[in-house]
């Protein structure tokens, strides 16, 4: 690929501009992905068109920016509102592209265009992370693979012209970034991995068939179990579980249970149990069903405890994937720049009282703009970086 040495002679803004341009014509498609990624539709097919009313979008009424102000936020065939976000990401995406080029275009054309590879990518996750608390495997385990590639056939991604010291630092920049979040995501799940959550003494809570639903709020299950051996937990002084048909219990056992009242919805009560609920059993005291065969279970609870993920492994492959492309380095400042990014934001959020302490909250846009901060001159700050840890952990290992 040519580099801009070629292009001397057309004036470097001209280059912001179309940049920028590109960008917003590149935020349109990316916006179609945020939308479908997440609910496993293609891409491609069908082309653009209205999630309401299903009207295929003419090219004249898809014009990046000025489409969306032009029809006020609204479909042009049945006026229901367009979210924002398809400005958003389209002004975000164009002034992004337009921010590499300023930054790197000087030194390489072929660096900012992979800038602005990583800067889509980057986007696409935190948007959808934001949303659904997910980031699609074709995004971080395609990133894995294509910074591999692209550190293989462009070593300036690393700052270098060395084949073998691009390759290298994109194989441990895989190692580290993916390694450190796995540790800390496991490590963390066992600290941290329950919390109690806050109830009225006797509250009524019922678990149905997809949800947990309190007097104040149904929390999807989706929402609530993220591995196989998550539980939530219950302690309650009373409680009614009906089922779908009239299986019995997988392990019968001495209890104090109620025979069922009813063939058709058989139902069992209990004076005071222990309920755990896992996404393939439930267990009250002794007894075990597949939550699939249960239809609702109905209790006054004083004790309740949910499962909390610290970090998902959407997080840790997302970091690998950095790391394909930036090398180990860029890694130890992005989980640096992320980390006190998401402190700040979320305290902030807390003290503001809009976000509980112990909420979810989405850490992959924290690492795309700790990516972004490294992408835009972070590899500059690196070593006041480490001689700034070095000051503050210093006094402690001084004799």
């Amino acid at each position: 690929m040519p580099d801009t040495e070629y292009f001397d002679a057309i004036p470097f803004h001209f280059w912001t501009v179309t940049f920028f341009i590109f960008g917003c014509i590149v935020g349109s498609f990316l916006n179609v992905c945020i939308y479908r990624l997440p609910r496993g539709e293609n891409i491609i097919f069908p082309p653009s068109h209205c999630p309401h009313c299903n009207y295929h979008i003419p090219w004249y009424l898809n014009i990046p920016l000025f489409t969306w102000v032009f029809l006020r936020g609204r479909c042009a065939h049945c006026r229901a509102p367009i979210t924002v976000r398809y400005f958003i990401v389209e002004l975000l995406t164009g002034s992004l592209f337009a921010l590499s080029w300023l930054c790197v275009g000087n030194s390489s054309l072929t660096l900012a265009l992979i800038y602005c590879l990583v800067i889509g990518a980057l986007i696409v996750s935190s948007f959808i992370d934001l949303e659904h608390f997910v980031i699609p495997d074709s995004i971080t385990l395609g990133g894995i693979g294509v910074g591999f590639v692209l550190s293989f056939f462009f070593p300036q991604i690393h700052w270098t012209d060395s084949l073998k010291l691009s390759m290298q630092e994109s194989f441990l920049g895989i190692l580290v970034g993916g390694g450190i979040l796995y540790a800390i995501s496991r490590l963390g799940k066992l600290a941290f991995g329950r919390y109690r959550y806050k109830i009225k003494a006797d509250e009524k809570i019922i678990l149905s068939e997809e949800a947990l639903e309190t007097p104040s709020e149904k929390i999807p299950y989706s929402e609530i179990f993220y591995r196989p051996t998550d539980r939530i937990i219950i302690q309650a002084a009373s409680v009614e579980l009906t089922l779908i048909n009239a299986p019995q219990p997988q392990e019968p056992a001495d209890t104090e249970a109620t025979e069922p009242t009813s063939p058709a919805s058989p139902s069992y009560q209990w004076e005071s149990a222990r309920i755990e609920l896992s996404p393939t059993q439930l267990k009250v005291d002794s007894q075990t069903w597949d939550p699939s065969e249960v239809r609702k279970v109905e209790l006054n609870a004083h004790k309740l405890t949910l499962p909390r993920e610290v970090m998902g492994l959407g997080d840790v492959k997302f970091m690998a994937a950095i790391g394909a492309f930036f090398g180990w380095k860029a890694v130890i400042f992005i989980l640096f720049a992320s980390s006190l990014l998401g402190s700040l934001v979320g305290l902030t959020l807390v003290a503001l009282r809009k976000h509980e302490l112990s909420a979810r909250i989405p850490y992959g846009p924290y690492l795309a703009l700790g990516t972004l901060l490294w992408m835009m001159g972070g590899y500059y700050w690196y070593p006041s970086l480490f001689e700034l840890v070095n000051q503050i952990l210093s006094p402690f290992f001084q004799s």
